[in-house]
């Protein structure tokens, strides 16, 4: 006598995809600039919209670092923003000099006959320039200026009038990744350019947590390709798939939700134990790629004071709940 039993369907397009990771070639392109990482993300994009796979595979057809971030953050946008076409490349312009909470966005967008006039200053954008449109934070200009912002998205192509981009200089971890400051001057958008929702409820805040699942998929990506290529232990690669795993699932779930941040917390601080094994293993090479990851590695360290600020509220959360 047989029992059926009430589960549902496994998730094939993982399955699909974590098989991709484990059985495509470990040999990849060299991209020693961001023309040459473009053409391998937009050939990417076309053959496949969902931002999990752009993430996974993305990564594992970077050939560093930089572009396996870049490849997440392109995804990572692409789940924040559905409907974006193969071609396109975005950056969200948030921060500003003052920081990028609701009460330091002084960039506005006022209504006029022709959409939208935008004007202020953007003090760090991934990509900068080299996008093809970019996600700028504005408050209304008629709020009062004593109550909170009331904060929008406006999709502005890159190439607008009234936009320059002041190059900043070049961090020391993945360097080749080009980020730039933005100023607006009387840029003008149709109206349709402003995206539906609130600028840091929808957009901004959620995205902090989309950023960390969709760019440590696509460096753990990159992490099992080079494993692979370099013949480490099987172990590894099978704990890197099983982090993989666990962030794919988490790219589903609510990013406000505070047990998604719990969830994440546990998935990062297992990618951060990964990552040193990685490093350790790099040290011990002596080639370009290696070397670039130890360059690079103090990236894994970046925000992780608002990670952990995060977790504790989550946590907060749940106790309060209950």
């Amino acid at each position: 006598m047989s029992t059926i039993l009430n589960t549902p369907p496994p998730d094939t397009s993982l399955n699909d995809n974590l098989g991709w990771l484990l059985q495509t070639s470990h040999a990849v392109a060299a991209q020693p600039s961001l023309h040459t990482w473009r053409a391998v993300w937009q050939g990417l994009a076309s053959e496949a919209d969902d931002p999990v796979a752009l993430a996974l595979r993305g990564g594992f057809m970077a050939d560093r670092i930089g572009w396996a971030f870049a490849a997440g953050y392109q995804a990572a946008l692409r789940a924040l923003v559905p409907g974006v076409r193969p071609e396109e490349i975005l950056a969200l312009a948030a921060t500003e000099p003052a920081g990028n909470r609701p009460r330091d966005i002084e960039t506005r967008c006022a209504e006029t006959v022709e959409g939208w006039r935008l004007d202020g200053h953007k003090s760090w954008i991934t990509l900068g320039g080299d996008c093809t449109a970019v996600l700028v934070v504005a408050r209304l200009a008629d709020d009062d200026e004593k109550a909170r912002p009331r904060l929008k998205v406006l999709r502005v192509p890159a190439i607008a009038a009234g936009l320059e981009w002041p190059p900043s200089p070049p961090l020391p971890f993945i360097p080749e990744l080009p980020h730039s400051q933005c100023l607006l001057k009387a840029v003008v958008v149709p109206a349709a350019a402003m995206l539906p929702g609130d600028g840091y409820s929808d957009y901004v805040k959620p995205f902090r947590t989309i950023e960390d699942v969709f760019v440590n998929l696509a460096v753990l990506a990159y992490a099992l390709r080079e494993a692979r290529a370099r013949g480490w232990p099987q172990a590894l690669q099978e704990r890197l798939v099983a982090a993989l795993c666990s962030l794919a699932a988490l790219a589903g779930q609510h990013p406000a939700s505070a047990a998604t941040h719990v969830a994440l917390a546990g998935a990062l601080a297992v990618a951060g134990a990964l990552y040193q094994e990685t490093g350790v293993l790099m040290q011990q090479a002596d080639d370009a790629a290696a070397a670039r990851w130890c360059r690079d590695a103090p990236l894994f360290g970046v925000a992780g004071k608002a990670r952990a600020a995060r977790t504790v509220r989550a946590w907060e959360q749940l106790a309060g709940a209950g």
